[in-house]
């Protein structure tokens, strides 16, 4: 079993700043991309940041150069730096590993973190 377990969610006023954080666990042989998602009320959920092992990375326009992803593969973990937040940043945010390699195997699997809740006040 491969789980996602994130971190850092919270109250903060509008132009703070955030760092969330997800670490994968569990029997994993490898992960490719990692990524994070948002889903405000009444909203679908949407595509913030991605990652691949290389580090290449991709952004949501509405967060571009106010957030910044990365990841460690020995932790097999992936961050987001997340600056000036405004109230529209408000959502639940969920971390994403759409292909995990199961250890011992050659399972794949899609794996999706809990969630973790940012509030950004005005």
């Amino acid at each position: 079993q491969v789980q996602l377990v994130e971190s850092g969610g919270g109250l903060v006023q509008a132009g703070g700043s955030l760092r969330l954080s997800c670490v994968a666990s569990g029997s994993i042989r490898s992960i490719n991309d990692m990524g994070w998602y948002r889903q405000a009320p009444g909203k679908q959920r949407e595509l913030v940041a991605a990652i691949t092992t290389g580090g290449m990375t991709n952004y949501a326009d509405s967060v571009k150069g106010r957030f910044t992803i990365s990841r460690d593969n020995r932790k097999n973990g992936v961050y987001l730096q997340m600056s000036s937040l405004k109230p529209e940043d408000t959502a639940v945010y969920y971390c994403n590993a759409p292909d995990v390699i199961v250890g011992g195997s050659n399972r794949h699997l899609e794996v999706w973190g809990q969630g973790t809740l940012v509030t950004v006040s005005s």
